[in-house]
């Protein structure tokens, strides 16, 4: 086997070892992060990226009423709710 040869399958190993180590699980965390912004509905308990805590009390196609308090509301984007932290709070309640 010559030089260039091995150099050429050395890089593809490295290159299937990032695919199955890095690539491949963040498409996969990515997909389930999507399809449970997709799923949200009035009523759910969620959690956003920066940490806060409410009750969903309106879903718009982009925009999410959050009830915080008793009369307390934030409107924040679909995409800042937070799969990993709301499994947490939700394991963390049980």
């Amino acid at each position: 086997m010559n030089p260039a040869t091995s150099n050429l399958i050395f890089f593809g190993l490295i290159m299937a070892i990032f695919y199955f180590f890095f690539i491949r699980p963040q498409g996969k965390k990515q997909k389930a992060q999507n399809a449970f912004v997709d799923s949200l509905q009035k009523g759910d308990h969620v959690v956003t990226s920066s940490g806060i805590v409410g009750k969903i009390s309106k879903v718009d196609p982009n925009i999410i009423e959050l009830q915080v308090d008793q009369k307390t509301f934030l409107k924040v984007l679909r995409s800042t709710i937070s799969k990993e932290l709301t499994d947490a709070l939700n394991n963390a309640d049980k």
